[in-house]
């Protein structure tokens, strides 16, 4: 053995089969890796509970409590029963702002309608006392009307620094739909913590237009994160063949979809509705991936514990299987570098956790929860590679 410079470390291997110091090394040093559960199916989502442990998400319609001693509970009762279709089921879940006060959680899931066709709906309910159930829940937005069969539901939540909720809503794989203020396809939705409309939404009182509406023109939005040196929401969504993008949504502005776009149909023909990929009157992208990667799941770094990631943004990436890290100046994504790919897993969701470490879910009927750290010292140790299963296509 060698001390090598940075990013190439010294690797101790542990036993056969495991990855090596090249699959584990990054730009920045060498990653750490820990499975800390297995057995997840299809997770989607986790929150961080303020007395530690987490709340995990299953997309079939299961929440889960992963407590402080890495023990996983059964699903807990009290949660609302979820339309399964596709890409639908148990979607996101936030923490109220003031959770350790009130103990309430809000989850987002695609809700059946009477004709077989969902949308996504959001929820809210207070955790019980011994955290096995949910009390007293509540349907606090509906996206209407509902439009699909099992595509894109978005569905990520995310509170404001004054409380308000944000909801990110796919346009139900129905194009068009994202550019009629009429229906809450392809939006992003702002709410009151009850539901309601705050009234400085940006199309309250104009007729024609659902008042819930913060921006438009959206695909498939799978990532919101709350920008932690601005305090502005970002999101990122999936394009179609090509074109997944970053965008920072303001009020009442239009994000282009599908008048505007960088990508084609999967059947190779252009998209009909396509202008251009720059169009007037419609806000361009922050970033944008002219291949796909599929990418779900956004959390900026902004802990103590790896100054190395601090002005980064991390996203996960569904069919091109990787970490993705994006260094920041400001708004601007000024380099791009992709990790774990070795794992060969799909990466549903990242967050950063109280403890300054990355905390990922896989996208497997074997999901994973994994931690993720950096090391930027002289040793590194290289860890057992979690199981993982042939890939899958991405939504």
């Amino acid at each position: 053995m060698s001390t090598l410079k940075r990013g190439v470390l010294l690797t101790l291997l542990l036993a056969p089969g495991l990855l090596t110091a090249a699959e584990y090394s990054s730009e920045l040093g060498t990653l750490t890796l820990d499975t800390l559960i297995k057995g997840l199916e299809h997770p989607w989502s986790l929150a961080f509970l303020p007395e530690g442990g987490m709340l995990i998400t299953e997309r079939p319609g299961r929440l889960r409590l992963l407590d402080a001693q890495g023990r996983l509970s059964p699903p807990l009762a009290g949660v609302p029963e979820v339309y399964r279709e596709g890409q639908g089921g148990l979607l996101d879940i936030a923490l109220s702002p003031a959770f350790a006060q009130d103990r309430l959680l809000y989850l987002s899931y695609a809700e059946a309608g009477e004709d077989g066709l969902a949308g996504t709906a959001v929820g809210r309910a207070r955790l019980s006392p011994d955290n096995r159930r949910l009390e007293c829940f509540d349907v606090i937005f509906r996206q209407l009307p509902k439009l699909s069969n099992g595509m894109h539901f978005g569905s990520r939540l995310v509170f404001d620094g004054a409380g308000k909720l944000f909801v990110t809503l796919g346009e139900n794989n129905q194009r068009s739909t994202a550019q009629d203020l009429d229906k809450l396809q392809g939006k992003v939705v702002r709410l009151d913590p009850d539901g309601r409309v705050p009234a400085d939404n940006p199309f309250v009182g104009r007729a024609g237009a659902r008042p819930e509406i913060w921006s438009y023109g959206h695909r498939n939005p799978q990532g919101a994160a709350l920008n932690p040196w601005t305090g502005e929401l970002w999101i990122h969504e999936h394009g179609p063949r090509g074109g997944d993008e970053i965008n920072r949504p303001l009020a009442g502005r239009n994000y282009g979809w599908p008048l505007a776009t960088h990508g084609i149909n999967y059947s190779l023909l252009p998209i009909p509705e396509a202008q251009g990929e720059k169009v007037p009157g419609t806000e361009a992208p922050l970033h944008v991936w002219a291949q796909s990667p599929a990418i779900s799941g956004m959390a900026f770094y902004n802990g103590e514990r790896f100054p190395a990631w601090r002005q980064n943004l991390f996203i996960g990436a569904l069919a091109q299987q990787a970490l993705i890290r994006l260094e920041l100046e400001g708004d601007r994504v000024v380099h791009e570098e992709r990790l774990l790919k070795a794992l060969h897993v799909r990466f549903r969701d990242v967050r950063q956790g109280p403890d300054g470490y990355l905390y990922i879910l896989t996208d497997e009927e074997d999901g994973a929860l994994l931690r993720v750290g950096l090391v930027n010292g002289e040793v590194a140790v290289v860890l057992p590679r979690p199981a993982g299963r042939p890939a899958t296509p991405a939504p």
